[in-house]
């Protein structure tokens, strides 16, 4: 093939990829985790040092795992849906209190409320890194075998949960 052509191809190849990269959702970044089992790990309680939490403890149930921070603002804008999904007893949720200080993420709960049924601390992100998680907040669904069925990016909201997660609750 002639070397002149090779240059104009990769152009207009890599100029292809780049306009379709435009129109899509970056919350919609597919998991390599889908469909696999929940990757393992065992974590101090946010509020309970010594206590322990590992996703086996909520094997035979579906549940959420919402990823957040003290300072993420995002996780503000869903804390109050949370909120209302844990009054309703929609499902358990599991927070991982990822990349933060202790007594911030206390704190926040503290202030406004606390919707998870349990707070696992991961202060260096590693569990999260097992996860594929690289922001807050990320949420996840995984089924009663243990299975992550379905992840989303951004904050939750009452759309979201019916289109994505709902289907798994009934």
């Amino acid at each position: 093939m002639n070397k002149r052509l090779l240059i104009p191809i990769a152009f207009f190849g890599l100029a292809a990829v780049l306009y379709f990269g435009l129109f899509r959702d970056p919350r919609e970044v597919p998991s390599p985790l889908i469909g696999k089992p929940a990757p393992a790990f065992t974590l101090s309680l946010l509020d309970k040092p010594d206590g322990r939490f590992s996703p086996a403890d909520m094997k035979g149930k579906v549940w959420l795992l919402n990823v957040w921070a003290s300072w993420c603002p995002n996780c503000k804008d869903e804390h109050p849906y949370l909120l209302d999904m844990k009054a309703k007893g929609v499902v358990p949720i599991i927070g991982l209190n990822y990349k933060d200080k202790r007594d911030l993420g206390l704190d926040v709960l503290r202030k406004t409320g606390d919707p998870y049924t349990v707070n696992a601390f991961d202060p260096e992100g590693k569990a999260a890194l097992d996860w594929g998680v690289y922001g807050a907040p990320e949420t996840f669904l995984i089924d009663r075998e243990g299975i992550i069925r379905a992840k989303h990016i951004g904050p939750v909201t009452p759309e979201i949960v019916e289109r994505k997660f709902a289907p798994y609750f009934r």
